[in-house]
C-alpha cells in the first residue's frame, strides 16, 4: 500500500539552526541529529518541531549556566548537577512534569546520537530519574454523548455543519487522529467499505468505514460549494483553504457548551469513545490497535482500565453489598465477601469516574 503525503493541515517547521544557542560544531551536531529524525527515524513535523524546541530551550540555559555558547567539548563535561539545575529552572518557570520529562528523553536522545556518532560523550544522565508522571487514563464520552455530539453538529443545514458532522463522525466512527481526518485529501474519501490512514511514523493501516460515515461525508461533499481537486483537501474552510484544527476544536468546545458535557470531550475523545466502546462490546484489543494504529499495546491496553472502572461503578451503584463497610466485610460470611472471588474494592469506586458509566454497546 502507498499512499501520497499530502501536506494539509499545515504542518509545523523545524527550529532553525541559527535558534540554537551553540557553538559552530555543537550547531552542526544538531543539523544531523535533525537530519538523522527526518531521515532515519521518519519522526513526524509535529515531533521534530517539538524536540528540536526543548533542545533550544535547554541550550538557552546552559549558555546562561556557562557563561559561553556551549561545544560539543562542553557537552562531554557536564555534571549531572548541570541538569538537575536545568530541570529546576525549568520546573520554576512553570512547566509540568509531562513536558519535563519529555524534555529529558530529548536530552537523552541527542546524547545518544552524539556518542553513537563519536562527537561527545557524557553519562551525567545516567544518575537522573526521570520526573513521576500520574497514570494516565483515557477520558471517553458514553454512547449517549457521543452520539448526542455528532446529532449537534448535524443540527445546521449550511455545509459548515455538514463539514463538521463528517469531521466528527470520522474520529468517532473510524478512531481516526484529528490529524489523520484533515490530511485526507478529496481522492482519498472514504465513500467505500475501506479507507487506508497513513499515521504516526508513516505508518499505513486499513480501517473499516461503516454506512454513517459514508453518508456523512457524501452529505458533506453534495453540500460543499467549492470544486475540490482529487489531490487537494478533503475538507476546507469557509474559504476554500485546508481546515484548520482549531476550528474543529473551537466547534467540539461550542458543543461542550451546549450539551453540557465534561472539559475532556475534545475531538481525541471521540477518537478514545472509539475504542473503549468497542472494547465494552466485546472487541478484541489487538484488533483495536491495529485499528487505532499504536506501535505497542501496551499502549491500546490504557482502555482496560476504563472498562474496569466502568464494571466497577456499575457494581458499586448496583449491588445490594457494595455499600457495606468494607473493612469489616473480613468478619462476615465468605459468601458475602466479594474480595474472596478476587474482586478487589477501591477507596471509592464511584469517584473513579466522572459522569454517568459508560453505556454498554
Amino acid at each position: 500500500m502507498t499512499q501520497k503525503k499530502t501536506g494539509f493541515p499545515a504542518l509545523p517547521e523545524p527550529v532553525p539552526l541559527a535558534r540554537f544557542s551553540a557553538a559552530d560544531d555543537l550547531r552542526a551536531a544538531i543539523g544531523l541529529w535533525a537530519a538523522w529524525l527526518n531521515g532515519e527515524r521518519r519522526a513526524s513535523a509535529h515531533t521534530v518541531a517539538a524536540y528540536g524546541r526543548d533542545l533550544a530551550f535547554f541550550l538557552d540555559f546552559l549558555t546562561e549556566h556557562l557563561g559561553e555558547l556551549p561545544s560539543l567539548a562542553a557537552i562531554g563535561t557536564l555534571r549531572p548537577g548541570d541538569f538537575r539545575a536545568y530541570l529546576a529552572r525549568r520546573a520554576q518557570d512553570g512547566i509540568e512534569r509531562g513536558s519535563l520529562a519529555r524534555g529529558l528523553s530529548v536530552l537523552r536522545g541527542f546524547l545518544r546520537f552524539l556518542q553513537r556518532r563519536g562527537l561527545a560523550v557524557t553519562t551525567a544522565l545516567a544518575a537522573l530519574r526521570s520526573p513521576k508522571l500520574p497514570y494516565s487514563v483515557p477520558k471517553p464520552l458514553t454512547i449517549q454523548d457521543a452520539a448526542g455530539s455528532l446529532d449537534a453538529a448535524a443540527a445546521t443545514n449550511k455545509w459548515k455543519g455538514k463539514r463538521d458532522t463528517a469531521v466528527l463522525t470520522l474520529l468517532y466512527g473510524c478512531g481516526l487522529r484529528l490529524s489523520e481526518a484533515l490530511g485526507l485529501s478529496r481522492g482519498e474519501a472514504p465513500l467505500g467499505d475501506m479507507l487506508v490512514i497513513t499515521g504516526k511514523g508513516s505508518k499505513q493501516r486499513l480501517v473499516p468505514v461503516l454506512p454513517a460515515v459514508r453518508e456523512a461525508v457524501a452529505d458533506y461533499l453534495a453540500a460543499c460549494p467549492f470544486i475540490l481537486p482529487k489531490d487537494g483537501p478533503l475538507f476546507v474552510g469557509s474559504r476554500g483553504r485546508p481546515l484548520n484544527p482549531r476550528i474543529v476544536q473551537r466547534q467540539m468546545a461550542a458543543l461542550r457548551g451546549f450539551l453540557d458535557l465534561p472539559d475532556t470531550a475534545t475531538p481525541h475523545a471521540l477518537r478514545h469513545s472509539f475504542a473503549t466502546h468497542l472494547l465494552g462490546a466485546g472487541g478484541d484489543l489487538r484488533a483495536i490497535q491495529e485499528l487505532l494504529g499504536h506501535a505497542s499495546l501496551s499502549t491500546t491496553q490504557r482502555y482496560t482500565s476504563v472498562e474496569t472502572e466502568r464494571l466497577l461503578a456499575i457494581y458499586d451503584a448496583a449491588h445490594p453489598r457494595a455499600h457495606l463497610d468494607w473493612g469489616n466485610l473480613d468478619r462476615q460470611s465468605d459468601s458475602v465477601i466479594p474480595a474472596k472471588a478476587g474482586i478487589q474494592k477501591p477507596e471509592s469506586a464511584c469517584a473513579a469516574i466522572s459522569g454517568p458509566p459508560l453505556a454498554r454497546g
